[in-house]
């Protein structure tokens, strides 16, 4: 396997004895490698008893990077499982180098560096006892943490020689030997995550468990509306609450969006009286921002803007006027999704202790390394090293912790009460009022089919969210969005509208709300032709070819993957066997089955949702995944979990009513009885298949959750012969 990035290793030997193994990897070769410094990606040491121990360098949001990412090295050193220890590292980009936990990125950027950091480890040890017994090291083996001389019938730990292999210069990268995958003895191999006893008996490891001596509790009060600021407050009467220790006001840097907002700290012995002590403030706020900005108006801006038909053009292929014009058949929809929450059953939160001009921190950050260069640039601290941020393990992630708001707030109440731990913990409220929501959007779209049925000219008119200039943060349109480079003839134009509400990325971000769209407007395409959706994607990657990203950035597409991905789930949901519906009579439930497929984060997904439908009531039955993310699955126990959770958490999108409203820049929803998420009986039956295909191993946190939403309301128009539109499902 070729990489692309230079990598080189350094040894050293432990206090005590043993060996430590750094992996410094650079920038892309493509990106100019000596113009930036080399950064620590992997860690492993062994110790005389042969213990080994793994950094988990990327933050632990639920996904299971902590243990799988520890796995890769583990398999390439041939070491035994039971005897590997992880710890979790702290940020420090110059040590381990990008530490981010979104995007599905954790394994495709690290896959080849950790095999490389273990098969290092190994081919050191293995000439360490070489030079011990003097025998040459092809002479020997290694299996479960021991060298073994067949010949000699010698054996030894690996800590045993750990010392000795220290004093090493550690191999070439370039020259290692990596396994091959019928030698893997631990990837592939199902292995609950590392921290899960420690879950289960309630053992403190989250943000919110953190625990310093001296600690107070916070809570921030911001502007009810998004956009406003604080003119005045009178904090008296709060001050005198209840164990109640301080009352801050804090300016913001005006950019709520990225930055700090303003508020008002309350710190206390005990977080609930600080919370308490919320009603007693006296604020004035400056809300002018926010007025006129409320979602129904948004959603009558948008149709006036799809109905104007203009737009900034984004991409166009062939002549789709002409195709249209032409066109035997022509089809268009509209179709909308709201604003979501994120909803993390942790909510956020974030311990700091400022103390001799230097910050401490204990976050559950999804990016740590830049909450800390943030930090650093708020407080106006002379270095980072000045800024020391512990990676906690976080209580659910989903694209919110990538923002860390929460870490400058916790931060700004330290630095105003130094050699005070402080630890703020956001109310439930706190966190569905003042997220950063996956963003509303609308689409006008457009197909033109030609008299054999074949879809040969495709539109979308996308309005969402931005000043004009730029698009608000995931708001933008996959200019790859099938059918994109798979018909001759294409547009995809745009429209912006201002927003004052902070929006960010949610799991599978973009594509969550797009592929709905997208998917399940070619499902009414494929109908007006006379076929059903697979059979129309079939026919859109009937052809093996390799597609190259529009405008060079992202990843290729291969329809060859698609098609397996498509032909794996029809076949496992037995689709050609399908009734096309059974609309039962008046009181019985319609049932049938629904399918979509998309790309995204690296992976090809299909999905079939059987579902069935009483009066308003939707019930899911089971849904059958196929999905391709490469040659191996690293740990099948993560991997399942990962895809249950994701048809899990879009099955909840669209049936529990999840949206956000707004008036006036205030959010309407605030707990989760308003912002209901999913519950036990939602859970369907769900058969997972592998597409195993010869390219790298990928991400799962993400690509399994698209087409479950499109296969859903595709289902319910095969049941009920309504087509939904807009999210979440509401039946007429």
């Amino acid at each position: 396997m070729r990489s692309d990035r230079r990598m080189f290793l350094k040894a050293s030997l432990l206090a005590g004895g043993g060996l430590a193994l750094e992996a410094f990897v650079g920038a892309p070769a493509r990106a100019a490698v000596a113009a930036r410094p080399a950064a620590l990606t992997a860690f492993v040491s062994i110790a005389p008893d042969g213990q080994v121990t793994i950094v988990g360098k990327n933050p632990e949001i639920g996904q299971g990077v902590k243990t799988s990412l520890p796995m890769i090295v583990a398999d390439e050193l041939d070491c035994d499982w039971a005897q590997v220890r992880i710890v979790q590292a702290d940020a420090d980009l110059a040590r381990y180098g990008v530490q981010v936990s979104g995007g599905s990125m954790s394994t495709p950027t690290n896959w080849l560096p950790m095999r490389q950091t273990g098969a290092a480890a190994r081919a050191m040890l293995l000439q360490a006892a070489a030079a011990r017994w003097s025998v040459p090291a092809t002479e020997l083996a290694t299996s479960k943490g021991r060298i073994t001389h067949a010949a000699s019938g010698r054996s030894c730990g690996y800590g045993e020689v750990a010392s000795a292999a220290a004093r090493l210069t550690p191999p070439a990268p370039d020259s290692l030997r990596l396994k091959q995958p019928a030698e893997f003895t631990i990837i592939g191999r199902p292995i609950a995550g590392i921290d899960g006893p420690r879950v289960l008996r309630g053992e403190p490891l989250f943000g919110i468990d953190t625990r310093l001596p001296g600690m107070l509790y916070a809570v921030y009060e911001v502007a009810p509306a998004h956009g406003g600021r604080l003119v005045k407050a009178d904090i008296e009467a709060a001050k005198a609450a209840p164990g109640v220790r301080h009352v801050l006001p804090i300016t913001g840097d005006g950019n709520a969006d990225s930055g700090l907002a303003d508020g008002i700290a309350i710190v206390a012995t005990h977080w609930w009286l600080a919370n308490q002590a919320r009603a007693k403030l006296a604020a004035q706020w400056d809300l002018s921002a926010a007025k006129g900005h409320s979602t129904e108006r948004y959603r009558a801006r948008a149709q006036e803007l799809l109905a104007a038909g203009d737009g900034q053009e984004l991409r166009r292929e062939g002549d789709p006027d002409a195709a249209l014009a032409a066109a035997a058949k022509r089809v268009s929809a509209r179709y909308g999704y709201p604003f979501l929450a994120h909803g993390t059953l942790e909510p956020q939160n974030c311990t700091a202790h400022f103390k001799d001009g230097r910050i401490e921190i204990w976050a559950p950050s999804q990016t740590p390394a830049r909450g800390r260069e943030l930090v650093q640039k708020m407080l106006k601290l002379p270095a980072l090293d000045d800024v020391i941020v512990h990676v906690t393990r976080a209580g659910g992630g989903f694209g919110r912790r990538l923002l860390n708001d929460y870490m400058l707030q916790a931060a700004a109440i330290s630095h105003a009460l130094p050699g005070t731990p402080v630890q703020l913990i956001w109310s439930r409220e706190d966190d569905i009022r003042r997220d950063y929501y996956r963003p509303a959007g609308w689409h006008g779209f457009e197909a033109g089919l030609d008299a054999a049925g074949r879809l040969t000219a495709f539109t979308d008119h996308f309005v969402t969210f931005g000043d004009g200039a730029r698009v608000t943060r995931a708001g933008t349109l996959t200019l790859t969005m099938p059918p994109a480079d798979l018909i001759p003839h294409l547009r995809f134009t745009q429209s912006q509208m201002p927003t004052v509400l902070t929006t960010g990325w949610l799991r599978a971000p973009g594509s969550n709300a797009l592929c709905f769209a997208s998917q399940s407007f070619l499902d009414e395409v494929a109908h007006a032709a006379g076929k059903d959706l697979p059979t129309l994607m079939r026919e859109l990657v009937a052809e093996p070819r390799v597609i190259a990203p529009f405008g060079g950035r992202g990843v290729p597409f291969d329809t060859v993957r698609a098609k397996g991905v498509i032909d794996k789930v029809l076949q496992s949901s037995a689709w050609a066997e399908r009734a096309h519906g059974s609309r039962g009579r008046s009181g019985e439930a319609a049932r049938a089955k629904g399918f979509a497929f998309y790309f995204c984060h690296h992976g090809y997904f299909a999905e079939v949702v059987d579902a069935s439908v009483a009066g308003s009531e939707v019930t899911v039955h089971k849904v059958w995944v196929a999905g391709d993310v490469g040659s191996q699955i690293i740990n099948p126990f993560g991997a399942e979990n990962q895809v249950r959770g994701a048809i899990i958490d879009g099955l909840a999108q669209a049936l529990m009513g999840q949206s956000i409203e707004v008036v006036d820049g205030v959010v309407q929803q605030s707990n989760f009885h308003d912002f209901r998420l999913a519950r036990m009986p939602i859970t369907p039956d769900i058969e997972i298949a592998w597409v195993k295909s010869d390219h790298p191993p990928t991400g799962l946190g993400e690509p399994a959750l698209p087409p479950v939403i499109p296969a859903l309301t595709n289902a319910i128009f095969a049941a009920t012969g309504q087509r939904i539109r807009s999210l979440p499902v509401r039946l007429a």
